[in-house]
């Protein structure tokens, strides 16, 4: 891999849920502690596993998924930053002998405690029209932003007053005002014990405090020069807020936007996308799921990582159907037309083949088929265009790549 002119990108070609912590731990590996893994989206609600060939696993959320092996991490200014829950990441790692480096764009959007309540009290007062959401405030930490007397970012941090009378704002004014527009105005004095509560103000200044004195704030640039590049997507290509099934998406752009907007500054002239699917589709949380079947597709599908929770419930399952795979590939390479300067260079990962029998249930053209394992990832690579594939055969085994 090229230092200056080229990257690799990891993005999920489904729901999320894909594999794509794996990937950048593979990818990480070949470059060792140079690499650095931007995060070009999204933000806590990322749960991407890895595990280490000794047996120590972690869910990465806002820790690009290449610190096991010494790479940095750059949150960009496409990622939200959640001060709370990247302190209990970094504690959770300093216990599996992990500090890592971890770098942060001033313009990146910060949640504030206002924005998980929301969140959490909107979805319980829906009951059983909620959207499926992680409950954690990323999509609220959009919506705010959006509104600058109460948009907050990793550069307005460093001033404690201004900082503690910008959350006095969002507790008294914006949140009262969000959960009315929302049609829950109800839920304002059922929680105002909570909202204005001035114990969570003060713990969450304090919790900046500590989450200012453990990245390193920098423009892009600046926080990635010299590295070889790792772009870490979250969520899948179906949950894309412009090509998802509404409402039921993140609010951000799964797949190349945001790269190409990175990459532009960045001065790069080739990207080497990854895509990756399991060899069935999954989703957590509520909205459309193609050919979604009542119980796991296999009986070897084991996931220890989406156990079910209050805010999505339990993974849900369904059969992998290759044109909606191939369309949302497609589409998002599409979005590469507009740098030409910019070589792409695809390829397809198929994550979770341990977990399958012998023949591979799948759609096409509306019509289910079954192949056998050899022959249906030689399918998946044509319905794609893929001219590389890799194959991922269990978490203690090597990725194969075949072209």
């Amino acid at each position: 891999m090229a230092l200056h002119n080229t990257a690799q990108v990891v993005i999920g070609a489904q729901f999320g849920d894909e594999g794509k912590g794996r990937l950048i731990d593979y990818y990480a590996a070949r470059v060792g502690d140079e690499g650095i893994v931007i995060r070009f989206n999204g933000g806590a609600q990322a749960g991407h596993t890895v595990v280490t060939p000794e047996g120590v696993r972690h869910v990465f959320s806002h820790v690009g998924s290449g610190a096991f092996v010494g790479a940095a991490t750059f949150l960009s200014r496409f990622f939200v930053s959640n001060p709370i829950l990247f302190l209990r990441e970094i504690e959770s790692l300093a216990g599996k002998g992990v500090p890592p480096a971890v770098y942060v764009d001033p313009q990146s959007p910060v949640t504030t405690p206002y924005d998980m309540m929301i969140n959490q009290i909107v979805e319980r007062e829906r009951g059983a029209e909620r959207h499926g959401s992680c409950g954690i405030g990323f999509g609220e930490t959009i919506e705010r932003n959006l509104r600058p007397a109460y948009a907050l970012t990793v550069a307005d941090l460093a001033e404690r007053a201004v900082l503690a009378d910008k959350l006095d704002a969002i507790r008294r004014e914006y949140a009262p005002a969000r959960l009315a527009r929302l049609g829950f105005a109800g839920a304002v004095d059922r929680n105002a014990g909570l909202l204005l509560s001035d114990g969570v103000l003060e713990r969450f200044i304090e919790d900046v405090g500590r989450f200012l004195r453990g990245v390193t704030v920098a423009e892009i640039q600046a926080g990635t020069r010299g590295r070889p590049l790792l772009f870490e997507g979250a969520q899948g290509l179906l949950l894309d807020q412009d090509r998802g099934f509404f409402p039921y998406v993140t609010r951000s752009n799964t797949g190349l936007r945001n790269v190409l907007a990175l990459a532009a500054e960045l001065a790069l002239t080739q990207l080497e996308v990854t895509y990756v699917t399991r060899a069935y589709t999954t989703r957590h949380g509520a909205g459309p799921l193609p050919h979604e079947v009542p119980e796991k597709p296999y009986p070897g599908i084991v996931d220890a990582t989406n156990i079910p929770n209050d805010w999505q419930g339990a993974l849900r399952f369904g059969w992998l159907d290759l044109d909606v795979l191939r369309d949302a590939i497609a589409g998002d390479l599409a979005e590469a037309e507009r740098l030409p300067g910019l070589a792409i260079k695809p390829r397809l990962a198929v994550t979770c083949l341990d977990q399958v029998q012998d023949k591979i249930t799948y759609f096409r053209d509306g019509v289910p088929k079954q192949m056998a394992v050899g022959e249906f990832v030689a399918t998946l690579a044509e319905a794609v265009e893929a001219d590389e594939v890799l194959h991922g055969f269990g978490l203690d085994q090597k990725l194969i790549i075949s072209r």
